[in-house]
Order: structure tokens, then C-alpha cells, then sequence
């Protein structure tokens, strides 16, 4: 991301990072909702309730894993260039996590597509995870032993990784470094992203066409541009549908907290809401939607498990793609990286999708969340485009215009129909 409002996501209290060791071959079990911290910092900012310190420790003492320009950019654009992974071993690739990769939601979808690629390359690669990894100076050390491991691809899942992969990247050359969700590059060090206000605004069109309070509600992570976009473009979709449909936003100041999340949810149930989506890694919103008989959409990853009657739909995020084609340029010799290299990937590109769309939703919706999944992928759709006007009736986009890669980048405003005030800067 080029450009990115003042609600950057600081790092927070830590959560406890795991230990090294052989990746699991098994299938991830479901996340509970069991009190737990959160998917730390700011891309994943909230509140990590445990100490860091301890992690370090855990961490240095095991072994490893086995196993902006903003432009929506191919994976080997310009930049520099690091040599190809050696024909005789495999290329070493190691993912770090906020989260635990059992959260059902962000962190259980990047892992996810480690394991696809894991599958797709075969004995070409080799690949490290860490979970549960603290933003800040744990993260930098984490980041350190990964190197010092042998890795020669590292991704780091979280926006608050940014000034610490900075830091190792700038330490070590000869390695490359991937960031999620960040904007600031290096010679070895590009970034990346999924245009998940894409699924938010198909959510909406349900969500608009399924309420019959005509008040939706959004359990809020942190408020950065990035979710206040999502708000944003799930309101828009269920206007879409529904002019009279209005929104309102609890927000947790958590990316991952079950509890949190429960109460958040309730509130909005309590208020009146009666379809509800999260920007949230956990599925404690659709569990509780589930036990107070409404509707609730799944984030990041499909959690229609969790609840079946109230699931409306999810929508996910797909990595692999991203990750196929960043891991095909680094054993071939093509990955590249330095100023300006960010990819923002959404429905174009198979990485946002609206899956597990319940049979209650009607036909005609389903069919009209198709025609602009089509769109979409075709460019003959655009979510950000005039005339919009903002919360407080000022116009923010003009008839036809559409909204650029750095106006998204830069929202810290609601539209009209979303309530309540932005939260100030966490």
C-alpha cells in the first residue's frame, strides 16, 4: 500500500508464540471460542495478553517446522532480483502467523494455502510456520531465527510485522522477505494484499436482501483503513439491495478474541440487528448469531460449521494463488522486489470469493451476487464509484468517478448508512 491514513496499526500486548516443530500432517482442528489474546498489533493489532519474552524464549529453544504502488501486481514485476533456489535442495519457505492457525478465520487461511503449495511443489520446497508470533521488537526476533534457519522466503502475515521484516531485511540480503498488508518495500522486501472489501460488499448485497429490521450490525477489529473500508463496502452492498438498510458498529479493538467478539455481537443483537459480519478472526459472531436464532456471514475462511442455520455465506480469502506464483518466482529466478512492488489481489485474481451461500438466500440474490462476482473478475463492475457521499452528506466521490488504489488506501470516513462515530485513533 502507497499510502495508508493515520489509524496505522501500533503493536500491542503479545500474544505467546510457539514453538518450532515438525508442521502437523493432520487436518487443523476447529478453533474454539475460548478466552484467548488477539491477532496482535495492528494487521492484526489488538490486544496479545501474554508475554512476549516467554515466547522468545520457546521460540529460540526448538526446532523448526518441517513442513505501493498499488496495483493489483504480477508477482515478478521490476526490481531487484534474487538468484534462483539450488536445483540440489529444496527452497526453504517460512510463514510467520499472528494467530493460531486454528482460528477458522485470517490466520487458518494462510496456512491453509501454505499447506496447498506445500502440495503443489512437493519436494521443490520445504516449509516453516511459526503461530502465534508478537508484533514488535519479538516479531524482529523471530524473523532472525528464521533466517538464521536457512530460510530463503519469508513471509510475514500481519501488518505489524512492517518495521521489524524492515529491519531483518535490511540485515540479510541474501534472503526474501514478503509482507501482508504493508506498504513500505526494500531491495528484498516487497508486499501484498487481498481486496477483501470485495467479499465485504457481496456479503452486503445478502445482507440487504435478508434483513427484515433493516439493521445490520459489524463487530470492528481495530479502526484502520483497511476495516473502516469493509464497513464501508458492506454497507454499500446492502443498500445495494435495500436503500433502507443501515449498519451499526461495535468495534473490539481485537483481532482475535472470542470473548470480546461474543459480547460485541450480542450488543448489536440487542440494538436490533438481525443479520451481522465481523472483521474478526474468530467465529464467535456467527456462534453467537446461531444461538440467538439471526443471520451471520463467516470471515476470511468458510465457518458455516459453526453455525449452520445462521451462516449466510463467507467471505474468504484465498492465498494460494498469491503464494504459487510468489514461490514459482523464487525457484525459477524471476521474483523480484524494491519500491513500489505491492500486489492487491481481489476476485480478478481468485484470491476474494462469497462461498457456502445458505439455500434460504433467494435465487435472484444468489444470481445477483454471480453477475457481480462476474463484473468483478471483468472490470465491468466497480464497488467505489460516484456519486458517493460520506456520513455526513459531503460528497466523496463525484458521478463516475471511480476511487483509485490510494483513495482506498486512505479511508478513515463511514458512508451513508453506516451510524455512530469513528472510535479515535487506538
Amino acid at each position: 500500500m502507497s499510502v495508508l491514513s493515520s489509524f496505522f496499526r501500533s503493536a500491542s500486548p503479545a500474544r505467546l508464540s510457539a514453538p518450532l516443530s515438525t508442521a502437523p500432517s493432520s487436518p487443523l482442528s476447529a478453533p474454539s471460542c475460548d478466552p484467548t489474546s488477539t491477532r496482535s498489533g495492528t494487521r492484526r493489532l489488538g490486544g496479545r495478553w501474554l508475554v512476549a519474552a516467554a515466547a522468545v524464549v520457546m521460540l529460540a529453544a526448538c526446532g523448526k517446522k518441517d513442513e505501493a504502488s498499488s496495483e493489483s501486481g504480477a508477482v515478478g514485476a521490476s526490481g531487484a532480483a534474487g538468484p534462483a533456489a539450488s536445483a540440489s535442495a529444496p527452497l526453504q519457505v517460512a510463514f510467520a502467523y499472528v494467530g493460531p492457525v486454528g482460528d477458522g478465520g485470517w490466520t487458518f487461511a494462510h496456512d491453509n494455502a501454505r499447506k496447498a503449495v506445500e502440495k503443489e511443489f512437493g519436494d521443490r520446497i520445504k516449509t516453516t510456520f511459526v503461530e502465534k508470533v508478537p508484533e514488535g521488537a519479538d516479531a524482529e526476533r523471530v524473523f532472525r531465527d528464521l533466517v538464521q534457519q536457512g530460510n530463503s522466503l519469508v513471509f510475514g502475515t500481519t501488518f505489524g510485522y512492517m518495521e521489524p521484516l524492515l529491519k531483518v531485511a535490511a540485515d540479510s540480503p541474501q534472503v526474501k522477505f514478503e509482507h501482508a498488508t504493508g506498504y513500505k518495500q526494500a531491495a528484498n522486501l516487497r508486499t501484498y494484499d487481498a481486496r477483501t472489501y470485495e467479499g465485504a460488499y457481496l456479503a452486503g448485497v445478502v445482507a440487504g436482501a435478508m434483513t427484515k429490521s433493516n439493521t445490520l450490525g459489524v463487530v470492528g477489529s481495530i479502526a484502520i483503513p483497511e476495516v473502516i473500508r469493509n464497513i464501508n463496502s458492506f454497507t454499500l452492498g446492502a443498500r445495494a439491495s435495500n436503500p433502507k438498510a443501515t449498519v451499526k458498529v461495535v468495534w473490539v479493538n481485537e483481532w482475535f478474541n472470542p470473548p470480546q467478539e461474543t459480547n460485541a455481537a450480542q450488543t448489536l443483537i440487542n440494538a436490533g440487528a438481525d443479520v451481522l459480519m465481523q472483521n474478526t478472526d474468530s467465529s464467535a459472531v456467527l456462534q453467537t448469531a446461531e444461538k440467538n436464532g439471526i443471520y451471520a456471514f463467516g470471515w476470511d475462511s468458510d465457518m458455516s460449521s459453526y453455525g449452520p442455520k445462521a451462516h449466510l455465506a463467507s467471505a474468504v480469502v484465498n492465498w494460494t494463488p498469491y503464494y504459487s506464483a510468489s514461490i514459482k518466482a523464487a525457484l525459477d529466478g524471476s521474483w523480484t522486489a524494491g519500491p513500489g512492488q505491492h500486489s492487491w489481489w481481489g476476485v480478478k485474481e481468485g484470491a476474494i470469493d462469497l462461498v457456502a451461500v445458505n439455500s434460504v438466500v433467494p435465487a435472484e440474490v444468489k444470481a445477483r451476487v454471480e453477475k457481480i462476482k462476474a463484473g468483478l473478475k471483468d472490470g465491468s463492475f466497480v464497488i467505489w464509484k460516484g456519486p458517493l457521499v460520506g456520513q455526513d452528506g459531503k460528497e466523496v466521490l463525484a458521478k463516475d468517478q471511480v476511487a483509485d488504489d490510494k483513495f482506498l488506501q486512505g479511508i478513515k470516513f463511514y458512508v451513508q448508512g453506516v451510524e455512530g462515530q469513528l472510535p479515535s485513533k487506538p
